[in-house]
């Protein structure tokens, strides 16, 4: 079962933001939607290492200190 649509919607919405404008706060926003996707219990494994791998490379792409979400 997929996580609610609003969360994949602002998670892409964000993306899109990100390649349009450069912004990186709508990096950051994406890698928080991207991390609270991943965490939902019952989400297939091969979609959340994919929310997993999207949120890393984000990170490596915007400039200044990692981001900590949650408890991982």
């Amino acid at each position: 079962m997929l996580p609610a649509s609003h969360l994949w919607a602002g998670a892409l919405s964000q993306l899109l933001i990100l390649e349009e404008t450069g912004c990186p706060h709508s990096a950051r926003h994406a890698i928080c939607l991207l991390n609270h996707l991943s965490e939902f219990d019952d989400l297939d494994e091969d979609v959340r290492q994919l929310f997993e791998r999207a949120s890393q490379r984000l990170e490596r792409r915007i400039p200044g200190p990692a981001l900590v979400y949650g408890g991982k």
